[in-house]
C-alpha cells in the first residue's frame, strides 16, 4: 500500500512546488518570498526552503530589499538573468537562425544565416543547425551558464513525439530525423531537444511575449516562403489529432489556381506567400527577386517604393492584403480568435497590408464590428523573423520550468557572468 510519507511522494511534491515559484515569477515578475507564499498557497517556512534551492541551482537571486505596509521589510525574489537558457533553432528556404534566451525572456545572442537551405538537403541543413546551436552553446557556457535544451523550428508537417520532420515541401525535406541528428551533434540527450513547426513555435512566442502576449486565443500567421498558422487555444498550443494543426497555406482558396510546392494548386500560398509578393511587385532581374540578397534588405526596398507612391507595388500590396483577409475571415469564422498576429513580411508590409484585409474581414466575418464587444483584432508582430526562433528557445526551457531540479548545482566558484546580448546576420553564404 502506498502512503503519502513515501520518499518519492514528497520528491515530486517538491518539484511541483519549485516549479510552481519558477512559474510565478516568470509570469508575475520579482517577488517576496512572504508574498510568493500568499500567491501560492504555501507556508513561509517552505518558501524559505524552495527559494534557498532555486537560489543554489542559480534559477534565482535575492534582489533589492522593500519595504511593506506592515511586519519587517522583504528582499525580493528575481530570476537569475543569463544563467539557465534555452536555444532556439530555425531552418528556412534561405536562411538559418539561432537565438538564446534566459529564463525571464531576455534576449542572449541571435544570429542568422543568409543560405539556400532547401539547397543543402535535410542531413546537410540539420548539421548546419547542429554547428549553430554548438556556437550558442559556447557562448552560454563561457558566461557560466547551462543549456536547458535546443528546440528547432521547421516549416513543415512535424512529428513532434518522434522529433521528425515528415514533409516540409518548401524545403523538400521528407522524413528528416531532426532529433536524432542534433542529439548525435551535440551530445545532448535526445530529451532536451525538439523539433516543431515554425507557426507553432512563433505563436509560443507572441503569447508569451509578443503584441498579443497574455491573450488565450490567438492565431499567429507566418509571412515566409510558406504560410502557416499557430493556433492557442484556451492558453494553450492547438495541435490536433495527428500534430499538423495550422498547415493553413494549403487551404485551396483557388482549386484550379496556380501550381503550389506542395503538388497541389491554388492554396493559398500561392497568393499571399513570399513567392507570390516578390513576383508580383518586380520583374524578372529585379534585384528584389534575387534570393542571394538578405530578405530584410529586399523588403525594406518594397517598403521604400511603397512610400514613394509606386503604382506595381502599391496595386500587388492591395491585392496581396486583400487575398491575406480573405483567407483569415475563412480562419476567423472557424477558430474566434482574440487576435490574428501578422508575422514574417505581413508584419514588414502592414502599413499596406492591413486596410484591405481589415476590409475582407468586415464583409467576410460573421461575429465582427462595433457590436461585438472584444472582436478579433489584426496586429502586426513585433518580433520581426525572430518569432519561431524565440519561440524555440521558450520551449527548450520548459524542462527546467516543469522539473527545476533538472538545473545541476554550479561547482564551487563557478560565477554566473552577465554579456551583452549579441544579434547579427551573416552576410556569408
Amino acid at each position: 500500500m502506498q502512503g503519502p510519507d513515501r520518499p518519492a511522494d514528497h520528491a515530486g511534491l517538491r518539484k511541483a512546488n519549485l516549479a510552481l515559484v519558477l512559474r510565478a515569477l516568470r509570469s508575475d515578475g520579482p517577488q517576496s518570498r512572504a508574498r510568493l507564499a500568499r500567491m501560492t498557497g504555501l507556508n513561509k517556512a517552505t518558501m524559505s526552503s524552495l527559494v534557498a534551492e532555486l537560489e543554489q541551482r542559480r534559477l534565482v537571486r535575492l534582489g533589492a530589499v522593500v519595504g511593506g505596509a506592515i511586519g519587517r521589510p522583504g528582499q525580493l525574489v528575481e530570476l537569475r538573468p543569463r544563467t539557465v537558457c534555452g536555444i532556439g533553432l530555425e531552418a528556412n528556404v534561405d536562411y538559418a537562425a539561432v537565438a538564446v534566451l534566459d529564463l525571464s525572456g531576455d534576449l542572449v545572442l541571435h544570429r542568422r544565416v543568409p543560405t539556400d537551405v532547401a539547397g543543402l538537403g535535410a542531413v546537410g541543413a540539420i548539421d548546419l543547425l547542429a554547428g549553430l546551436a554548438a556556437e550558442a552553446r559556447r557562448t552560454v557556457e563561457a558566461m557560466g551558464g547551462w543549456v536547458a535544451g535546443v528546440t528547432a523550428a521547421v516549416p513543415g508537417l512535424v512529428d513532434v513525439d518522434g522529433g521528425v520532420v515528415r514533409f516540409a515541401p518548401n524545403l523538400r525535406w521528407r522524413n528528416a530525423a531532426v532529433v536524432d541528428q542534433l542529439s548525435a551533434s551535440l551530445d545532448l540527450p535526445a530529451g532536451r531537444i525538439a523539433v516543431d513547426n515554425d507557426a507553432n513555435l512563433s505563436a509560443v512566442a507572441e503569447h508569451v511575449t509578443g503584441v498579443a502576449a497574455g491573450a488565450t486565443d490567438l492565431l499567429y500567421l507566418t509571412g515566409e516562403v510558406g504560410v502557416g498558422g499557430g493556433v492557442i487555444a484556451d492558453g494553450r498550443l492547438l495541435r490536433g489529432a495527428t500534430g499538423f494543426t495550422g498547415e493553413v497555406g494549403h487551404m485551396p482558396l483557388d482549386p484550379s489556381g496556380a501550381d503550389c510546392g506542395c503538388g497541389r494548386k491554388g492554396c493559398w500560398e500561392t497568393q499571399v506567400g513570399l513567392g507570390a509578393l516578390l513576383r508580383s511587385v518586380a520583374e524578372e532581374g529585379d534585384p528584389i527577386r534575387d534570393p542571394s540578397l538578405d530578405l530584410e534588405k529586399r523588403l525594406a526596398t518594397i517598403v521604400s517604393r511603397a512610400r514613394e507612391g509606386d503604382k506595381r507595388t502599391l496595386a500587388a500590396l492591395e491585392r496581396i492584403g486583400a487575398a491575406l483577409g480573405v483567407g483569415a475571415s475563412i480562419l476567423v469564422n472557424i477558430l474566434n480568435p482574440a487576435a490574428v498576429v501578422l508575422g514574417g513580411y505581413f508584419a514588414v508590409l502592414a502599413d499596406w497590408l492591413i486596410a484591405p484585409a481589415e476590409r475582407e474581414l468586415t464583409a467576410r466575418v460573421v461575429a465582427t464590428g462595433a457590436e461585438q464587444p472584444g472582436a478579433c483584432r489584426l496586429l502586426p508582430s513585433d518580433l520581426g523573423f525572430t518569432a519561431a526562433v524565440r519561440g524555440g528557445a521558450y520551449a527548450a526551457m520548459e524542462h527546467v520550468l516543469t522539473d527545476p531540479t533538472l538545473a545541476p548545482v554550479p561547482a564551487p566558484g563557478n560565477r554566473w557572468e552577465l554579456v551583452p546580448a549579441q544579434s547579427t546576420v551573416d552576410s556569408r553564404r
